[in-house]
């Protein structure tokens, strides 16, 4: 072990650096250690995990993994942008690119890795990127300005990510793969199908089983396009090269140490290099002692607490990690864990697929019953249960594991059914019986308590929803009262603050708050959390407690959310999309031109949505009024894309057209439209009508769904064709017209009074205590005796309903809220600007990223933000 007056180098700053500074803290040595780190970057260690997040606007330092109070509460020498170039062992000195010297009694290579550009012609032309660092992403962003397509050369993590990227940028995208699937190293055929048919319908283009055999350029030496391995050519004047990584080691052979045949700094299972007992390496740069380089964060850290352990003569051990994943690609979730391909032998695999939702799940079984691992792509909820119970045999059949909900009787295990030993965080190796002593022995009581005892839930986030089920578990289980509440101004959930709203006809925030809020609250002004909560119970419950059913109201206006407060969805440049309703996706041609002349005269961006819909987007808050003034002249109203609220009832052509078509589902889809506009709820409310079994309008995917029979209506709840899709349900079958809009209504109030915020109906289907047999109870069979106030509570809805367009075009002391800026509402908001694409037009993002403001003398605030 070093002396108290030994200096420890780092060289790199990465991820696993950051993580090894600080396990050298908790141990105590950055108060007896000189400790020095070279950096390479011009910037501190950073989250390279979320990467992308940087085009969904976070900044870089947002993305920092650094508080550089850390730093220089312990002493730690950090030299930014002065690399590592040379290292003499024999004289124990590392050299940086500065001239800096500095004598070392341990050295830690943490140099992570390099991309892999394949050696093909013209692979350095103008035009060519890698994606890797946030100075990678900064050119890219700058070079995109100037560019109409992009090709993304590898479809694994990265690569796509980057291939959205691009896509979001404005550029037409293409990936190239050279396997024959998407992500080949965590997915089987079946998963890359199932990816590849999501990704394929968001606009992307996929081109599997072929290479890149050359970059094709112009006079100039800019890119122009790829020549590819079956001999096609694809135009492109953007390439970003993302087809693997390589470990960083050349530091490492340049001063002897050993490598691997196929790189990597060899060590030992202290990640001490098996040459060299001053000399340590972790992270992607390392070639672990099972013979692997490991390139995800969580091994990594693994790595780093273990290098930092055995410096201050602590007992530990690397001998591997697991190399379980989950991940949102594209907005798509895929994971694998475990043997998620069934290398092994006498494995069975048990899998679901459903290619039109996108969906494919696969778990491999030993024939003794044991979870050897599995594959999820478009649906991975069940992750973190699944890769607890790897290696054992699950408590129930594994078909009941796979199957989605709403799709016979999936079963739900609870954080009680896994074992202690069962890791819940894997980026940092968390076991559910680490965070259980946390509650029950360090007294935590809260998930960000847990989080900062156990760094469970820190890194990439997936398991909070498993952590925050455990903390909650013991709790109970110890005797302690959960704080259920809705926020820390209200005790009460969500559901309880709807019953007294109802009951004592409250119609302000402040008066709740006052006479029902938590103590120290009372007087306040609430949260974000409660404000646009409350707002929501009040306009739901509006006509019933004498409240005005117009949201920007008095006190009402201030509870709403941004795009609630403008009545129109605000877009990533600061500008606005408006969306009119279109009742069951039915319009005359005199409204089509109406339309069409509106996004002409002001410039808009027109788009057909998926609820049978036109968006226009790209207009200034400024111009709102005007442009509903004339859509409200010519008929239209208020599509409330903005809100919490209904927003399409869908339909196919029925069999007014339709030769299959068995009940009128466009008359039926406008009437319930209609009927339910401008319901607020605790999350958006999306439906559908098909008029025969064929189900065009996918009725089966939507929050409430109607499937014509010879014999009238099938009513479905709770389905969601989202980010996490569920078959909705059968409710009830052959319904009269009269019978199925009852039952909506019913159906619909019920889960607005007692669902909780931001749920939607798949989540509180499946919540709520009894599930569906409970609902169709309540709804069906009157089993509480409150189907008489649920019909009274959506008839007072229905005969009160006002649209907020024209509500406001005809107030001139609403429309003075629609201004960039307070102190000079006629000067619209420069940032706020567009650049031609495909005959349309699409928002100026660099310019939005330069962040281009008039001088602070000039304007002052701006009422938008």
């Amino acid at each position: 072990m070093p002396t108290d007056t030994s200096t420890i180098v780092l060289v790199g700053h990465g991820m696993v650096g950051q993580r090894f500074l600080e396990a050298l803290a908790e141990r105590g040595l950055t108060a007896t250690h000189r400790v020095v780190v070279l950096c390479e970057e011009p910037r501190p260690a950073y989250d390279r995990v979320q990467l992308t997040s940087y085009f969904s606007g976070r900044t870089p330092e947002e993305l920092s993994l650094t508080d550089l109070a850390f730093i220089e509460d312990h002493g730690i020498e950090l030299h930014l942008g002065d690399p590592a170039e040379s290292v003499d062992r024999e004289a124990r000195t590392v050299t940086a690119r500065s001239g800096l010297v500095v004598g070392y009694d341990v050295l830690v290579l943490a140099t992570g890795s390099y991309p892999f550009v394949p050696p093909v012609p013209n692979k350095d032309a103008e035009g060519c990127f890698v994606y890797r660092t946030i100075e990678d992403l900064l050119a890219i962003e700058e070079y995109a300005r100037r560019s109409t397509t992009g090709a993304v050369v590898g479809g694994g993590l990265l690569g796509l990510e980057a291939a959205g990227a691009l896509k979001g940028l404005g550029l037409t995208s293409h990936i190239v793969e050279f396997a024959p699937r998407l992500m080949p190293v965590q997915v089987d055929e079946g998963g890359g199908a199932a990816l590849l048919r999501t990704i394929e319908e968001m606009g992307l283009t996929v081109h599997t089983g072929v290479g890149t055999q050359e970059i094709v350029v112009g006079d100039d030496g800019a890119v122009t396009g790829m020549r590819l391995s079956d001999g096609s050519e694809l135009a492109t004047d953007l390439v970003v090269f993302s087809a693997g990584v390589r470990p960083r080691d050349q530091l490492a052979r340049d001063c002897g140490l050993t490598v691997g045949e196929r790189g990597g700094i060899t060590v030992d299972e202290q990640c001490r290099t098996v040459c060299d007992p001053h000399v340590f390496a972790i992270g992607e740069c390392a070639l672990a002692a099972d013979g692997r380089v490991y390139g995800l964060v969580a091994p990594g850290y693994e790595q780093a607490e273990t290098a930092a352990a055995a410096i201050a003569g602590d007992a530990s051990a690397f001998t591997g990690a697991d190399l379980s994943t989950k991940l949102k690609l594209l907005g798509v979730d895929v994971a694998s864990f475990g043997d998620a391909h069934g290398a092994a032998e006498d494995c069975l695999d048990v899998v679901y697929s459903d290619s039109r939702a996108g969906l494919y799940k696969k778990l491999v079984i030993g024939r003794d019953g044991t979870l050897r691992g599995g594959i999820l792509v478009g649906d991975a909820e069940a992750y973190g249960t699944l890769k607890a119970f790897t290696g054992s045999v699950p408590p129930v059949s594994p078909e009941s594991l796979v199957l989605p909900a709403g799709a016979g009787a999936p079963v739900q295990l609870g954080p009680s059914s896994l074992p202690d030993d069962a890791i819940i965080c894997s980026c940092n190796n968390v076991r559910k019986g680490t965070i259980r002593e946390a509650v029950t022995e360090h007294s935590c009581t809260t998930v960000p308590e847990v989080k900062k005892c156990t760094k469970a839930g820190t890194t990439c986030g997936s398991c909070v929803k498993v952590l925050g089920q455990l903390v909650n578990a013991e709790l109970e289980a110890s005797g302690v009262e959960v704080d259920k509440g809705l926020c820390a101004c209200f005790s009460r959930t969500r559901e309880e603050l709807y019953e007294i709203v109802l009951a004592l006809r409250v119609t302000s925030h402040r008066e709740l708050l006052d006479r029902y809020g938590r103590e120290e609250a009372r007087g306040g002004d609430g949260c974000e959390v409660c404000k646009p909560t409350v707002g929501s119970i009040v306009a739901s419950l509006a006509p019933a407690i004498g409240a005005s059913t117009y949201v920007l109201d008095g006190e009402q206006a201030a509870l709403q959310d941004t795009n609630d407060h403008f009545l129109a969805n605000l877009q990533k440049n600061g500008s606005y999309s408006v969306v009119p309703r279109i009742p069951g996706g039915e319009i005359a041609p005199e409204k089509l031109i109406v339309i069409g002349e509106i996004a002409r005269d002001f410039g808009l961006y027109t788009k057909i949505t998926g609820g049978q819909r036109i968006d226009m987007f790209g207009a200034r808050v400024e111009q709102l009024p005007l442009i509903w003034a004339r859509l409200v002249d010519a008929g239209f109203e208020s599509g409330h894309a903005y809100g919490k609220s209904l927003r399409t009832v869908k339909s196919c052509v029925g069999q007014t057209w339709c030769r299959y078509g068995v009940q009128d589902s466009v008359r039926m889809a406008i009437d319930l439209e209609l009927r339910y506009r401008g319901l607020r709820s605790p999350h958006k409310l999306k439906s559908a009508v098909s008029g025969c079994q064929r189900e065009c309008a996918e009725a089966q995917s939507k929050d409430f769904g109607v499937i014509a029979t010879a014999n009238g209506w099938n009513l479905y709840v709770g389905g969601n064709g989202g980010a996490t899709p569920r078959h909705a349900d059968l409710l009830a079958q052959d319904l009269s017209d009269a019978e199925l809009v009852r039952l909506i209504d019913r159906f619909l109030m019920f889960y607005i009074r007692t669902a909780d915020r931001l749920e939607r109906t798949s989540t509180w289907l499946e919540r709520i205590p009894g599930g569906l047999d409970h609902v169709r109870d309540v709804v069906v069979h009157d089993s509480l005796g409150i189907c008489d106030e649920l019909e009274s509570l959506m008839a007072a809805h229905v005969s009160h309903y006002r649209d907020e367009w024209a509500e406001t075009v005809n107030d001139p002391e609403k429309l003075a809220r629609f201004v960039s800026f307070v102190n000079a509402p006629d000067t619209p908001d420069p940032v706020v600007a567009f650049v031609p694409e495909r005959d349309q037009i699409k928002p100026d993002l660099p310019l939005l990223s330069i962040g281009l403001r008039p001088a602070d003398d000039v304007l002052e605030g701006s009422a938008q933000r």
